[in-house]
């Protein structure tokens, strides 16, 4: 390998390996590094380098340009052909750019032989995307180089890499104290965030998880279900009804709660989430649960009929044998804030329930391009689990474990009276 300035605690990845994980906080130099040694090894043999990450709309979002800058910088302008979409080396080398998610298995295929896969903010790199690039990348001696901020400890490519680390991977974790060219711009803005904000400091810039993403709806509530322990085993109580909360969905997905009320506690035992299944098929699943089954409540779209089958959910669920009960419709707004008043006496199943956390974790608005201002919650993966949740909220005091629920135990005497 020519002679190039890296990090020190970056001579293992001079080392062949499948994977190669470099994570960690800002100013540590892992991009910048990577973007250096690819370039050399590119120069040094003939190589088809695929530069990925998981939304990748435009050449402007991939790390063409910075690629473009260390070409300039170590004086390979010469060496390396760049255009505003490809650079490509005088011995063949390719610098190849593309999104993961905008890929299928089929399109995938074209890259079958590529020599080394660079994933870029891995973090949020799904667990399809994943599922489809790895058994991709299969030519002989072939790798796949990962660097990224951690955000939460329960997102897959930190689970997949660093909790879980493959056999013989390269694991580095870096931060600032490991660029020996750390900047004095960016020193000023690591203290500066110190004294503001510790919480965010530790994740920004020494690479620890966050208990939330940052500008997360439910942020200060998850911090304090971690800290009040209550994210763990919550087992089944046969003395309780298990109540099932729906979010209806077909192509993005499904999701189901189930919960146990115990005097004013709440309990998440379980949880489903799916996409393009019938509702006979998700309530044989409910039914193959060993639970004593109370109400399944759904929100108001499930009055809603399907103009092929003439029917709604409401009434689907009610055929299949389900005692369905419509949830109030009080807002978006005005259910998040029930979400956050019931938060404090929620306790969720840690294994049961992981998936429904992240999304509570993730759950966030959509920031305004212009103003910068934070306006509706974001429609994404992450927000079928949190409507859920936002429906339990409503309807938490209304979960009940009699068989008849007498809502007025008066009625009968007033109605004496009148008469």
């Amino acid at each position: 390998m020519r002679q190039v300035l890296l990090p020190p605690r970056l001579e293992p990845v001079a080392s062949p390996a499948r994977y190669k994980i470099l994570y960690g906080g800002r100013g540590s130099a892992k991009s910048w590094s990577v973007a250096r040694i690819l370039l050399i090894l590119g120069s040094e043999r003939r190589l088809r380098i695929l530069c990925t990450r998981e939304i990748q709309k435009t050449i402007s979002e991939s790390v063409h340009q910075l690629l473009r800058d260390q070409i300039s910088a170590m004086g390979l302008d010469s060496f390396y052909a760049v255009t505003e979409t490809s650079i490509e080396g005088q011995n063949g080398t390719q610098f190849l750019f593309t999104g993961l998610r905008q890929q299928d298995v089929a399109k995938i295929k074209s890259f079958e032989g590529v020599d080394i896969v660079w994933v870029e903010e891995a973090q949020v790199v799904s667990k399809k995307s994943w599922e489809i690039l790895i058994p991709t990348i299969r030519k002989p001696g072939s790798e796949i180089w990962v660097t990224f901020n951690p955000e939460l400890d329960t997102d897959e490519t930190y689970v997949r890499f660093v909790v879980n680390p493959p056999e013989g991977a390269v694991l580095l974790k870096l931060n600032y104290k490991d660029n020996p060219w750390f900047p004095e711009v960016l020193e000023k803005e690591r203290i500066s965030l110190q004294k503001r904000d510790p919480v965010a400091y530790d994740n920004v810039w020494e690479g620890n998880c966050r208990s939330a993403v940052e500008g997360a709806i439910y942020a200060k509530e998850i911090a304090a279900a971690i800290e009040g322990r209550r994210i763990r085993p919550v087992p089944y109580d046969p003395l309780l009804k298990v109540h099932a909360i729906w979010d209806l969905g077909w192509n993005d997905a499904m999701t189901v709660i189930m919960a146990q009320r115990s005097s004013s506690e709440i309990r998440l035992i379980d949880y489903l989430e799916d996409s393009h299944r019938t509702y006979d098929s998700y309530v044989a699943e409910l039914r193959g649960k060993p639970y004593r089954w109370g109400k399944d409540f759904l929100p108001h779209d499930g009055k809603a009929k399907n103009a092929q089958t003439g029917m709604s959910p409401i009434e689907v669920l009610k055929k299949l044998g389900r005692d369905v009960q419509e949830v109030p419709e009080i807002g978006v707004e005005e259910g998040i804030k029930a979400a956050r008043q019931v938060f404090a006496r929620v306790f969720f199943d840690e294994t049961k329930t992981k998936r429904l956390v992240h999304c509570l974790r993730r759950y966030r608005r959509a920031i305004h391009q212009t103003t910068n201002e934070p306006g509706a919650p974001l429609h994404d993966e992450f927000s079928h689990g949190a409507d859920a949740y936002r429906y339990l909220a409503v309807i938490a005091d209304q979960m009940s474990n009699e068989d008849i629920v007498i809502t007025d135990p008066y009625a009968s005497f007033r109605k004496g009276w009148a008469a």
